[in-house]
């Protein structure tokens, strides 16, 4: 009995290493075009009825913090500080949250470890 090997095309091997090079090339670029407009977005977190609220940019850093004087006016610091550690977390994990979404709209919903 005779074993039967599958024909190669083998003019088309460069044509499709191409394209798949535009492809991921085209690809690359898209993701980094993401990830500056996510870095040149706000997201806003309020926690505590407004108590608190943050801002922070897409590279996760704090633009501006605000804390309601009643809050103050309490003097419970240890509460200041969970609900500024809250708004914080939450502001990160949109940012977070809308990163992963937008990349797998480009990505096709393939997770590319090291991109994001």
């Amino acid at each position: 009995m005779k074993a039967r090997v599958p024909k190669q095309n083998m003019g088309g091997g460069a044509q499709n290493m191409n394209a798949m090079i535009k492809q991921a090339q085209k690809m690359q670029d898209e993701i980094t075009k993401l990830q500056d407009d996510i870095e040149e977005r706000e997201f806003t977190a309020t926690v505590g009825g407004g108590q608190v609220e943050v801002v922070l940019s897409g590279k996760k850093t704090i633009k501006s913090l605000t804390i309601k004087p009643e809050v103050v006016k309490e003097g419970d610091v240890e509460m200041i500080q969970d609900l500024v550690t809250a708004a914080v977390n939450e502001a990160i994990e949109q940012i977070e949250n809308t990163t992963e979404e937008e990349m797998s709209k480009i990505t096709g919903g393939v997770s590319l470890p090291g991109l994001f």
